[in-house]
């Protein structure tokens, strides 16, 4: 909608609702009320609700904003309300809640509405004792009598999710994938921490069999190395909580922007109480064994052999699992972070359609009460199109209504006049967009075929249309659509036909990922009621942004009080249309290197102990002829041998949960095999390195000094 009478004009996002809507969802304004009954019919007098953002943005946090009057449109309406601070619904293209600035009544006659306008979302909440699973079925039997009664059983039905599922929709494979992935780091860090209190006990068998010689009972001992694992556990988790607090707004800055809630997201009360509980349990359930083992030494032996009990045994049997068990869920880890890194990859070589660079965009919406006739339209664009043109730096300009990968669109029914006889049903949804001539020039768009539209395309000639290669496609796979004609709206449609004069590339409009629908282009002079909202394209020679006060001027020098906006690169749009993957890859990456580290000092920490366990054993085999290479295989094939047996355990592990994964890659399958090969093959030559440096330490060692300590 566009503002003015307020500041400079401004393109706002509106929000239509019901009167019922607000107490439906029982939520109360801040300041003033929300609509009633008879505010929402449609000649009563305009009235408006402002956002929290908006009316702190706009009007100063003024509570006397309440009564004061705007212009919407061209039009007056009174601010009745203020909503409360974060709420919001998500608007028709689904993008954050954050976007709707002011609501209004919708103000339909429903009983005179015609029923192929389904631009409407619908919210109920359920009877008290009404299930989910009932409520579908209602809702089901409603619309399939709908379709039978009102739609020739075209296929017209209903379908009821719950509101939850419905916004976290987009969002929630990555939000389960990452929180698995974050408790694998965790189990790795777990059982690193758990394989050093089983070092560190082993070295204090002497302290604990002088404890126990003393009299401290086996419950007292296993009770004070708990109490150590778990103060190590809450100190961590302290440090843990502080450095979350600290990269909280950095993070929130990387996610993506239709991430639902995401202003919510704080470190509050719930995260401390799940904080304490995670370091009670990591601390207890990863130092019980530790101090199992070390409460079962043998106050003889331990004494006797100066603190060298004799459970080293079962000691290395439990390190060596650990161990296992770290490389295992970490290769699932590397695995997770290389299909997503991959698939990143692939999607960043998907060739848009277009080329998005030095390309400036900017968008444009007419008030049909300032522009009520579509000559008016149509010379409003054409004065700003010339001005924009003539502007130093420019190169091409052109307007579309709906920008690739602006999450806008527009589509209806189109038929093909004639369709071949194999070919599908001469009715179907496609696409549409409003162009002017210079779109396809100024956005690089190929046209694979037949001529642009031109200044000949007027509003008053003959009816033309452009269509994509996927449109060609569909019907004409084998011969030339040029000439064909096709016309909007289905069998029954009086719309004039449309002769097809070109044919374009396909454009990835839904993003790089999608393949998107088939596509008609209009010329904006014979589709006016769709090009009252356009938007810009203006090809430069330098820096696009460099033009946008200029190109603010130029709008405003046809109509001062017309808003401009979401004035961005073009490359701005392409890069935001990845943001969700880039966050995924940049987080699933940042825990695949803490599970690298953590496993390669796991494999480091355990051959170390092994080493120095093994310092006996290892001189005499020096003393008996043993050569450096041959202490060096033996370390570094213990080490192998664990590692190979992670990456086996790891590698089954991986193929069963990254079919978890599947929707969230591109050009990859979760089960690729370069991934999994590349990575365990990766993980093996870190425990290779990780175990050759106490392998080296090995060689070092005194035979003679070894033999006389024995």
């Amino acid at each position: 909608m566009s503002l003015t009478g307020v500041g400079d004009p401004e393109q706002i996002q509106g929000g239509g609702v019901t009167a019922n809507l607000f107490p439906m969802l029982g939520v109360e304004p801040a300041y003033g009320h929300t609509f009633t009954p008879e505010e929402d019919q449609p000649n009563a007098e305009r009235v408006v609700l402002l956002s929290e953002g908006f009316w702190k943005r706009r009007f100063g946090s003024d509570p006397n904003a309440v009564g004061q009057a705007v212009s919407l449109n061209g039009q007056n309406a009174t601010v009745i309300g203020i909503m409360p601070e974060g709420f919001g619904i998500l608007p028709p293209d689904a993008q954050s809640p954050r976007n709707i600035d002011v609501w209004l009544p919708i103000a339909i006659d429903f009983s005179a509405a015609p029923r192929g306008n389904h631009g409407l979302r619908v919210i109920g909440r359920l009877k008290q004792g009404v299930t989910q699973e009932e409520a579908h079925a209602e809702m089901s039997a409603i619309g399939r009598q709908m379709d039978s009664e009102f739609y020739a059983s075209r296929g017209f039905g209903i379908n009821a999710v719950p509101m939850l599922a419905h916004v976290v929709r987009t969002i929630k494979p990555t939000l389960v994938v990452l929180l698995i992935i974050v408790g694998l780091v965790l189990l790795i860090a777990c059982a690193n921490v758990a394989n050093l209190l089983m070092a560190r006990a082993v070295a204090r068998e002497k302290e604990i069999a002088v404890r126990t010689a003393l009299g401290a009972g086996r419950i007292r001992i296993i009770r004070q190395l708990l109490t150590e694992s778990v103060m190590l556990s809450f100190v961590s988790g302290a440090l843990g909580l502080l450095l979350a607090w600290l990269g909280l707004k950095g993070l929130i800055a990387l996610a993506p922007q239709n991430v639902p809630r995401l202003e919510e997201v704080s470190v509050d009360l719930r995260v401390l109480l799940f904080t304490l509980v995670a370091s009670l349990f990591t601390g207890i359930a990863f130092g019980v064994v530790p101090a199992l083992q070390a409460s079962r030494t043998d106050l003889n032996e331990s004494l006797k052999e100066g603190g060298r009990g004799s459970t080293k045994g079962a000691h290395s049997l439990i390190r060596n699992t650990l161990v296992v068990s770290e490389v295992a869920l970490a290769l699932v880890v590397l695995i997770s972070a290389g299909l997503m890194i991959k698939s990143f990859l692939r999607l960043q070589q998907v060739s848009p359609g277009f080329k998005p660079e030095n390309v400036l965009t900017a968008r444009l919406a007419l008030p049909p009460t300032r522009y009520p006739d579509n000559p008016q339209v149509i010379a409003l664009y054409q004065q700003v199109l010339d001005r924009v043109r003539n502007l130093p730096g420019v190169e091409s300009v052109g307007s579309v209504s709906h920008l690739p990968l602006s999450g806008a669109y527009t589509s209806g029914t189109v038929t093909v006049e004639n369709p071949p006889i194999d070919s599908p049903p001469a009715s179907f949804e496609a696409d549409r967009r409003a162009i002017s001539p210079d779109y396809f020039n100024s956005m690089k768009i190929a046209l694979v075929r037949g001529r642009p539209f031109d200044e000949g395309d007027k509003a008053d000639g003959p009816g033309v249309a452009i269509i994509d290669e996927t449109f060609a496609r569909r019907f004409w796979p084998d011969e030339d659509p040029l000439g064909k004609r096709m016309r909007l709206g289905g069998n029954q449609s009086t719309f004039p036909w449309l002769t097809i004069v070109g044919v374009t590339a396909n454009v990835k409009h839904y993003g790089l990922d999608s393949q998107g629908r088939e596509t008609v282009y209009l010329p904006y002079t014979q589709a006016a009621p769709i090009a009252r909202s356009m938007f810009l394209t203006v090809r430069t020679a330098r820096d696009p942004q460099s033009l946008a006060g200029a190109l603010r001027r130029e709008v405003w020098a046809v109509n001062p009080d017309q808003p401009i906006s979401s004035i961005r690169p073009m490359e701005e749009l392409v890069y935001g249309s990845v943001a969700q993957p880039r966050f995924s890859m940049l987080l699933l990456g940042s825990f695949a290197a803490v599970a690298l580290i953590l496993a390669a000092v796991g494999v480091y920490g355990v051959m170390n102990y092994s080493v120095t366990q093994r310092t006996h054993e290892i001189g005499i085999r020096m003393a008996l002829g043993a050569q450096t290479l041959d202490v060096v295989r033996l370390v570094v094939g213990q080490g192998l041998l664990l590692a190979g047996i992670g990456v086996t355990i790891g590698a089954g592990l991986a193929f069963a949960l990254m079919r978890l994964m599947s929707t969230l890659l591109y050009g990859v399958t979760a089960a690729d095999p370069g991934t999994f090969v590349g990575v365990s093959l990766m993980l093996a030559g870190i425990a290779v390195v990780a175990s050759f440096i106490p392998a080296r330490k090995a060689t070092r060692i005194d035979p003679m000094a070894a033999v006389r300590r024995i």
